[in-house]
């Protein structure tokens, strides 16, 4: 649509719905779903806040319901914009290189022929499903077919540990089902900090949700109308099966070997910081470069890309990367863990603190969670924060962009804060900076 805005002609491909993951199957149904989760968490809470409620029933089928109407309008606000820009031509079908042309590439939008001087992928990834002896039989859902239950689980056994999982499996939990997740690795959140990862494990037990860790999954078998997982020597019962074990690009089916688009083992396109591939036309944004897989990273390679085509000098290698955990409280995580600072070379200051210890969290009963900052001690800028806690999605957001300026922690230990706010914490908190062991 910008380049259409501009005065150029294009054709749009979309093999099934527009929006893509996000719109789809991703952000807009999952946490719109996730609000009427926590609706039911807190209304089980409420005598708490000293408010009296009786007893709290969810309506699965009327909270998917919402789920989908919200999917439904989004997706025709994009259906009705696009139509109204006379510059765009929408294919539906699949998308794919044949070969080289005269004015540049040929493809095939489903069945219909396209000549284009220049190619953007944007195909986005799609559930891997492990290689797991009976895993194929078993009707396992992956976050698409999740979504269009309107029966509630009685047991939702989830593989994978990550952020899908976890979100998935505290909503489902929330909404009324039993939940157990499995995790062949050491523990879950297997990229974040070990205290992170024992933070989320111990408000998601909390709350009921049985986490295995640590135990190969041997074996799945359908078991009358549910499923049984053998794993560690345990048989885990479950009337549904969640795969949640990672993604692979959508690449294998584009014909990039017609002209030469190089891939790697999996499937990813790698491309330079312009985000440009080895293919001098044809650029790969979003999930498959394998430079975020987030919807907010696919938004900014497409920025960085219009700003360099009108003749901009912007590289996705600058960006300093961000992202959050929607479980409740989330997660929020921008640039560098411990590990990875540790590993730079630079001379390391950190600072912990405790969410219980942060007064809005204590007047909200949200006092789950904590916050880690790391900062260089030579140049005095921030090289990166974990926060899980109340506001956590939207904290990081603001050291994100204050990282984005190079300035001195010093500026926002300085600056005036609003109180009560969970974020008025940031100038404490990083008094508290010391030397990393």
């Amino acid at each position: 649509m910008a380049l259409a805005a501009r005065g150029e002609r294009v054709v749009l491909v979309e093999a099934k719905q527009l929006g893509g993951t996000c719109v789809n199957n991703g952000c807009t149904p999952t946490k719109t779903l996730r609000k009427s989760a926590r609706v039911a968490h807190m209304a089980r809470r409420a005598a708490e806040f000293g408010v009296q409620v009786g007893a709290v029933e969810v309506d699965f089928a009327a909270a998917m319901g919402r789920m989908q109407q919200r999917v439904d309008a989004a997706r025709a606000g994009l259906e009705k914009w696009i139509a109204g820009e006379p510059r765009v031509t929408l294919l539906r079908g699949w998308g794919r290189l044949t070969g080289r042309s005269a004015q540049g590439f040929d493809l095939l939008g489903g069945e219909q022929p396209v000549h284009a001087a220049r190619v953007f992928l944007n195909t986005g990834t799609r559930a891997f499903q492990p290689p797991i002896p009976g895993l194929d039989s078993a009707g396992a859902l992956d976050n698409v077919s999740l979504l269009q239950l309107r029966e509630r689980p009685q047991h939702l056994v989830i593989l994978g540990g990550s952020y899908i999982g976890l979100e998935m499996g505290q909503i489902f939990r929330r909404l009324g089902s039993a939940v157990t997740i499995l995790e062949a690795g050491p523990r879950i959140t297997a990229r974040e900090e070990p205290e992170v990862s024992q933070c989320i494990a111990e408000f998601l037990q909390a709350e009921g949700v049985r986490i295995l860790t640590g135990r190969a999954i041997d074996q799945v078998e359908r078991e009358g109308e549910g499923v049984a997982v053998l794993v560690g020597g345990e048989r885990v019962h479950g009337s549904h099966l969640l795969a949640a074990t990672g993604r692979l690009p959508n690449t294998e089916k584009l014909g990039l070997d017609t002209v030469g688009v190089h891939t790697d083992e999996r499937g990813w396109v790698p491309t330079n910081g312009r985000l440009e591939t080895n293919v001098p036309g044809i650029w790969a944004l979003g999930d498959i470069n394998k430079r975020g897989a987030f919807t907010h990273t696919s938004y900014h390679d497409q920025e960085i890309v219009l700003a360099n085509l009108a003749g901009g000098q912007r590289s996705a290698d600058d960006r300093t990367m961000a992202y959050a955990m929607f479980t409740d409280p989330p997660l929020g995580r921008v640039g560098m863990g411990v590990a990875e600072a540790r590993a730079s070379g630079k001379r390391v200051l950190v600072a912990d603190y405790a969410m219980k210890d942060v007064s809005r969290a204590k007047e909200e009963s949200e006092t789950t969670g904590l916050v880690k900052l790391l900062v260089d001690a030579d140049s005095e800028r921030f090289l990166g924060a974990a926060m899980v806690g109340i506001n956590a999605d939207e904290i990081i957001q603001v050291l994100s962009n204050f990282m984005a300026t190079g300035a001195s922690y010093r500026v926002l230990q300085d600056a005036l804060p609003i109180h009560p706010t969970v974020a008025e914490f940031l100038p404490t908190i990083l008094k508290r900076l010391k030397p990393l062991d």
